[in-house]
C-alpha cells in the first residue's frame, strides 16, 4: 500500500529518532557542521533539491517564497530519477525528509514533501481506479 501523505521533514541539526524511518538528505549542499556519521542518513538525493541557479535567486528571501515555490515545483515537475527514486522511497514509510535550512517555515524541503505527498496520492488513485 503506498503512502498517500506528504512525508515528515526534520532539520539535520535535531536529534536522530526510531520513528524518522529511512532519513534522506534533500539538500544539494552538506550541511555545516554535521559528520555523516552523526547525519544517520539512508540517502542523500542532491538532485531534488532546487537547482543551483534557483537556490542562489531565492537566497532564503521571504519575500520570494511564493515564487520560489511556483519556480521549484516547475522544476520537480519536469522530473528526474532522484525524484523518481524519492517517491519509491517515499511509498514505503516511514521516511523523513532530512534537511539544514535555519528557517522551518520557507524551505525546500517543506514544498518538496507537499509535492511528494500529491504525487503519491495521485499514484494511488490511479492504481485503484
Amino acid at each position: 500500500m503506498a503512502a498517500s501523505t506528504a512525508p515528515p521533514i526534520k532539520r539535520i541539526y535535531e536529534p536522530v529518532a526510531d520513528s524518522d524511518g529511512k532519513r534522506i538528505l534533500v539538500d544539494r549542499l552538506w550541511p555545516r557542521g554535521v559528520t555523516k556519521h552523526d547525519a544517520h542518513l539512508d540517502e542523500w538525493l542532491k538532485d531534488v533539491a532546487p537547482s543551483p541557479d534557483l537556490r542562489r535567486w531565492f537566497n532564503h528571501d521571504v519575500a520570494h517564497w511564493a515564487e520560489f515555490q511556483r519556480r521549484y515545483r516547475a522544476e520537480l515537475e519536469a522530473g528526474s530519477p532522484a525524484l523518481e527514486q524519492l517517491l519509491e522511497l517515499a511509498a514505503q514509510p516511514p521516511v523523513t525528509l532530512v534537511y539544514a535550512a535555519h528557517d522551518e517555515t520557507h524551505n525546500h524541503a517543506r514544498v518538496l514533501a507537499a509535492f511528494v505527498g500529491e504525487a503519491l496520492k495521485e499514484r494511488t488513485r490511479h492504481s485503484h481506479g
